[in-house]
């Protein structure tokens, strides 16, 4: 059910009326969804990482420019895996936030919609930057950027990537849509939605104002390999430090080491490019 209002729970036994009572509650119904839906994102891409073999054989033809629906569809799947499991925590703070406006609407009675339908939207948007992705890795792969291990094959590569994901943490454009990822309340506030559609738009806005904020350092993941669950982790955290409410100065010093890493992928031209990776 995505429409919640009070329920009547008396014709279950103690146990299962309070578990039902606290299911029906906003916010505990948003931490499952946080919960659950990043802890699949992050086991599945255990499960892709375990089966390493799978994904050369996979990838080896697109360097050669072949391409099939079945490349796609895994490749696609794998980076959809990466943004559950690297952008629904950094959503939390979202997610939680509609969740408590919506448990103050449920205790009056009122009429709200499950916090899962927020979190389809927001996720909509970027299952929609993966399969972006996943053509981009394919052009790259064809233009033999990335390896059949999909990992990155020029150093002048990473650096840019590195560097420019670090210049774009001094923009205008970033720092707006932080902002609207660090305080969702007044957008709530002013959007605030009742219905199912309503509660999904509301979701796909705030995942919008998240792509415009962490979609160069998503990018990053091209010059650290695709793969790197080191890296995954490591971006993933940053980017939920960033919206629980930092200043820029936090924003800024990322932005420092990312043009830092860059400056030394490009330096270090004489070096194995395994050993800048790992």
């Amino acid at each position: 059910m995505s429409e919640t209002t009070g329920h009547d729970l008396s014709h279950l036994s103690p146990a299962a009326g309070r578990l039902g009572a606290a299911f029906a509650r906003p916010k505990v119904l948003a931490a499952v969804c946080v919960i659950a839906l990043a802890g699949l994102g992050w086991l599945a891409l255990g499960l892709m990482t375990a089966a390493t073999g799978l994904f050369d054989a996979l990838c080896r033809p697109l360097t050669s420019g072949a391409w099939s629906a079945i490349n796609f569809t895994i490749i696609a799947a794998m980076w959809g895996a990466m943004t559950f499991a690297m952008m629904l925590p950094s959503a939390a703070p979202m997610i939680m936030t509609y969740a408590e406006i919506a448990d103050t609407a449920a205790r009056k009675g009122e009429r709200i919609v499950s916090p899962f339908v927020l979190a389809a939207g927001y996720l909509s948007v970027w299952l929609g930057f993966a399969a972006a992705a996943t053509f981009v890795q394919y052009v790259l792969t064809r233009a033999a950027l990335l390896d059949a291990s999909i990992a990155p094959t020029s150093r002048l590569f990473s650096g840019a990537i590195f560097i420019a994901a670090g210049g774009y943490q001094f923009s205008a454009l970033k720092h707006a849509c932080l902002t609207q990822c660090q305080r969702p309340f007044p957008f709530f506030f002013s959007h605030w939605a009742t219905t199912p559609r309503g509660v999904f738009n509301l979701g796909f806005k705030q995942g919008l104002y998240c792509l415009g904020c962490c979609w160069a350092m998503m990018l990053v993941m091209f010059a650290a390999g695709v793969m790197n669950l080191i890296w995954m982790a490591a971006l993933g955290m940053v980017m939920a430090i960033e919206k629980i409410g930092t200043d820029k100065r936090f924003t800024h010093a990322v932005g420092a080491v990312l043009i830092a890493l860059g400056i030394a992928f490009v330096l270090a031209t004489h070096l194995p490019l395994h050993t800048t990776l790992s």
